[in-house]
C-alpha cells in the first residue's frame, strides 16, 4: 500500500453544511499529496455543491437517500469503483457509508470506529471528541497520518461559483443584482429549536429595506410557510426564494449578496465558503461544533445555561435561547462586517 496515494475517494456527509465543511480536508490533501485526484462521493443532490468545491476532481452519485441503505446500488456501485482508487476516507460514522470502499476492494480505508465498522475499514481511526470538538477537525484529521499533532490546523472551506451560472441563475429567476442584497435564510433543516423566529428576520430586512437594499429570502421548500412570513413582513422589498431554487442556484445567488444573516443551517456554510459578509445566529446548536470559519462572518447567541441543548424542539418550551436574541444585536454584529451601515441609521428597535 503506497504511502503517498495518487486518487483518493472521500465520501461525503449527507448534510449540506457538512458537505461544505468537506473542503478543508480536499485542501489539506492536496497539500499533502500534490498533483493526487480526489473525487468524493456524494448524494445526487449535492453534485452541484461538490461541483464548487475547489480541488475535487468530480462528484461520484449515489442516488441512495439519507438514511437508506440501497445495497444493491452500493454493490453495483462498488464494482464499477473497483481499482480505481488507492484510498478512501469516510466521513459519515455509519456503517453503510463504509460499503462502498470495502466491497471495492480499496487499499487503504480510513475512517472513524463506529457502527461495527472494524472489517470495513483497515484504517481506522479512534475519535477523540475533547480534542476534536468541532466537526471540520474530524474531518482534516482524517486526512493526516494517525500520530500527526491535534488538534489539527485547519483552513476555511471554500466554494466558488462561475460568472456564467450566477447570470443563468439570475434570468431563470428574474432577478435584479443592481441594488444590494441582504439574503435571510430563516430554515433549518434539523427543527425548530434552530430557528430564529420570523419576526425578527423581518425587523432586520425592513431596516436594510429601509436603506434601499433588496431582501431574497432562501430556504428549501420545507421552508417555504417561514419565508412567506418573512417577506410579508417585510414588504414589497423582500422575494421569496425558498423552494423556487435548486441548491446550485441558491449557492450561485448567495454570492451575490452584500450580507448574509442565517440560522445555524446548510446555507449559513455555503455563505462563509462564499467569504460573503455573514451573520449566524445559534440556539440549540453550539457554535464551538459548527462554527462559520470565514474571517468575514459573525456568530451570534444568548449564551443561557440551558444552551446549547441540541433539541429538535425546546424542551423547556420557551425558546429564549432565540426569542430573547433581539434583531439590535445582529444588526450590530452586521455594522462591524459593513461599517458604513451605522451611518445615520435608525432601527425599529430604537435609536443606534
Amino acid at each position: 500500500m503506497g504511502l503517498s496515494p495518487s486518487k483518493i475517494l472521500l465520501v461525503g456527509p449527507s448534510w449540506v453544511g457538512d458537505m461544505v465543511m468537506a473542503q478543508s480536508l480536499v485542501q489539506v490533501l492536496l497539500l499533502r499529496f500534490p498533483g493526487a485526484e480526489v473525487d468524493v462521493l456524494a448524494p445526487a443532490w449535492s453534485a452541484a455543491l461538490v461541483a464548487r468545491m475547489p480541488g475535487v476532481n468530480r462528484a461520484v452519485t449515489l442516488s441512495a437517500g439519507h438514511g437508506q441503505l440501497g445495497l444493491l446500488e452500493r454493490l453495483t456501485l462498488a464494482h464499477r469503483l473497483r481499482g480505481s482508487y488507492d484510498q478512501a476516507l469516510v466521513l459519515p460514522n455509519s456503517l453503510k457509508s463504509a460499503l462502498v470502499p470495502f466491497l471495492a476492494r480499496t487499499p487503504r480505508r480510513t475512517g472513524y470506529l463506529g457502527e461495527c465498522r472494524y472489517g470495513l475499514l483497515n484504517d481506522p481511526r479512534k475519535l477523540d471528541k475533547h480534542c476534536l470538538p468541532m466537526t471540520v477537525q474530524r474531518f482534516v484529521a482524517l486526512g493526516l497520518p494517525k500520530d500527526a499533532q491535534q488538534p489539527p490546523d485547519v483552513s476555511a472551506p471554500r466554494l466558488e461559483v462561475l460568472g456564467a451560472d450566477v447570470q443563468q441563475a439570475l434570468a431563470e429567476l428574474d432577478l435584479d443584482p443592481s441594488r444590494d442584497i441582504l439574503v435571510l435564510c430563516p430554515g433549518a433543516e434539523y427543527g425548530p429549536a434552530k430557528r430564529w423566529p420570523a419576526e425578527h428576520f423581518a425587523v432586520v430586512g425592513r431596516t436594510l429595506a429601509g436603506r434601499g437594499w433588496k431582501i431574497w429570502v432562501m430556504g428549501s421548500a420545507k421552508d417555504d410557510e417561514t419565508a412567506q412570513a418573512v417577506c410579508q413582513l417585510i414588504g414589497p422589498a423582500a422575494v421569496n426564494l425558498a423552494g423556487r431554487t435548486s441548491l446550485a442556484q441558491a449557492v450561485d445567488l448567495i454570492s451575490l449578496a452584500r450580507a448574509v444573516v442565517s440560522n445555524d443551517s446548510g446555507l449559513m456554510h455555503v455563505a462563509a465558503a462564499l467569504d460573503r459578509p455573514l451573520v449566524a445566529v445559534y440556539g440549540s446548536s453550539d457554535p464551538g461544533f459548527t462554527p462559520p470559519l470565514s474571517p468575514t462572518s459573525r456568530v451570534v447567541s444568548m449564551g443561557l445555561q440551558c444552551s446549547p441543548c441540541f433539541q429538535r424542539q425546546c424542551p423547556k418550551g420557551h425558546l429564549d435561547c432565540l426569542r430573547k436574541l433581539t434583531p439590535d444585536r445582529v444588526l450590530d454584529r452586521l455594522a462591524e462586517l459593513l461599517p458604513d451601515l451605522n451611518a445615520g441609521r435608525s432601527l425599529e428597535t430604537g435609536e443606534r
